[in-house]
């Protein structure tokens, strides 16, 4: 198993947010987690990337146990988390916001360039526009970058939290086509999101978050079936 978790409780202060949650995937597997805001779905991303420390249980990664790493060693172990928010440099040009995800190659150009490349073939609209400042990219082309900057450490796993946000549906189309590539080209994925429909079709298998507690998990194509996940998650 490439990512095992198991037990974990994390806080915010003296608020517990996670209780004994458990989940695993093998490498090259499609997971996604599913919930309402508030169901703790990023504060279990945070926690696996390091930014979040838990107050019990064990996260092992590639058979090495990681929950008590600080994050920038988790990176270099190989989990990278696409973040919510899309947190970008809207100063800086989109070639210096892609290299800065990039960091944990040190001085190897050509890794560096290889994995650039794999981005702007990913999202040729990136090597359009790669001098311009990332300030100025519609909210589509942001989520495109923070992507690209994810895959630019060459990740093992990838966590994306809710890449669909606030986005157009055919952005959001757009943006799972890619997935869906970065997943067929080996990465291992990790997704968060709240639209259930499109994750579950694109997922191996699923989680159900609620108020911090993991309540149902299966197959994506079981849960897609579950009238419980119907009338919660898919309007049905």
């Amino acid at each position: 198993m490439l990512l095992r978790v198991d037990q974990i409780e994390s806080y915010y202060g003296r608020s517990q947010t996670l209780y004994g949650i458990s989940l695993g995937s093998e490498e090259g597997e499609f997971i996604c987690v599913l919930g309402a805001n508030g169901a703790g779905k990023t504060t279990l991303l945070k926690t696996i990337a390091g930014l979040v420390k838990p107050r019990r249980g064990i996260i092992e990664f590639a058979g090495k146990r990681v929950e008590q790493m600080p994050a920038h060693q988790i990176v270099r172990e190989g989990i990278t988390l696409c973040p919510e928010d899309k947190k970008i440099f809207p100063q800086m040009s989109v070639y210096k916001n892609l290299n800065l995800g990039a960091w944990v190659h040190g001085r190897n150009t050509e890794r560096v360039g290889k994995n650039l490349d794999a981005v702007f073939e990913l999202f040729p609209v990136l090597r359009n526009r790669q001098n311009q400042l990332a300030g100025t990219l519609s909210g589509g082309e942001q989520q495109m970058l923070v992507i690209g900057r994810s895959l630019m450490s060459n990740p093992k796993l990838l966590m994306l939290d809710e890449p669909s946000l606030g986005l157009a549906p055919l952005v959001v189309e757009r943006i799972f086509t890619v997935i869906e590539e970065i997943h067929q080209r080996g990465t291992t994925i990790l997704l968060v999101e709240q639209n259930a429909s499109i994750s579950l079709a694109a997922a191996d298998r699923g989680y159900i978050l609620e108020t911090g507690r993991m309540i149902l998990a299966g197959p994506a194509k079981d849960l897609l079936q579950d009238e419980k996940v119907k009338k919660a998650y898919l309007g049905l």
